[in-house]
């Protein structure tokens, strides 16, 4: 498959989300000859116990920036606020609006189901906006110059933290991709966002941000590994959107055969 030049949108709800979720994919994809965008709906405004607001917007964003800077990728900012990601009709425009702007082939983003409010509705403004986007009537012109594109672009959700829902519920993957060989460029993407520490730390008790990732992928390593017999260290995991008009092949299994593993 030659995917030279072609857009890879990657969508979080706040900054870091997508180096938790799939910046292996991310890397990988570069590698391979893709233009990858990030874009995080908020700037994590709500974030910290002892910056305000404004502060810890200005501080996330530039960790955000610095961590594109890394892996090679241009960096969006949606426009929402922490907690306020709402399904309305102006979200919807403005989602559909950067995707236009970006005109990706493929998406990844947040699963439907998932333990934080903001990432689930993140996932559907940015399944709406793969259908949306290139819809002329579908009028974008608040938030855009950019015009409809193309055509649906694949879609791709990421596996929620700890592979269960809101409900602690397991959540199961179309698929495993092995990342093993990129588990210390995904820690540094990640060990950019400094200012999580302090706050995961004060809100919800871990001080341990870089191995909680660790461990995570380890585990979806050994899961992978069960399935194709033979050993995976590190591996992101994923499902595809396959329903109707949206592109059911696989691109990361057409990319990178050696490294998914389906169950």
């Amino acid at each position: 498959m030659e995917v030279q030049g072609k857009r890879v949108l990657a969508v979080g709800a706040h900054p870091d989300d997508i180096e938790f979720i799939c910046s292996g994919a991310l890397l990988l994809l570069k590698e391979a000859g893709c233009e990858i965008h990030v874009a995080t709906l908020t700037l994590g405004d709500c974030g910290s116990a002892e910056h305000p607001a404004a502060e810890i917007q200005r501080i996330r964003r530039a960790e955000a920036e610095r961590s594109c800077e890394i892996l090679g990728a241009r960096y969006h900012y949606g426009g929402f606020k922490d907690f306020c990601i709402f399904y309305d009709e102006a979200s919807n425009r403005r989602v559909a609006a950067l995707l236009r702007d970006v005109r990706p082939w493929l998406v990844i983003t947040h699963p439907p189901r998932d333990y934080l409010i903001d990432h689930e509705v993140t996932s559907r403004l940015v399944r709406n906006a793969c259908f949306a986007a290139p819809t002329p009537n579908f009028d974008t012109s608040a938030f855009s110059t950019a015009g409809p594109i193309a055509a649906i672009p694949s879609l791709c959700y990421a596996q929620p933290v700890e592979g269960i829902d809101l409900f602690g519920d397991s959540v199961e993957p179309h698929y495993y991709l092995d990342v093993s060989d990129l588990m210390d460029r995904r820690l540094e993407l990640l060990a950019c966002h400094e200012s999580q520490r302090n706050w995961l730390r004060a809100h919800h008790g871990i001080d341990e941000y870089l191995d909680s990732m660790r461990r995570w992928n380890e585990e979806l390593g050994r899961r992978a590994g069960e399935i194709a017999g033979r050993p995976i260290r590190f591996a992101e995991a994923f499902r595809q959107h396959r329903g109707h008009a949206y592109p059911r092949n696989n691109p990361l299994a057409d990319l990178f055969p050696d490294r998914v593993v389906r169950p």
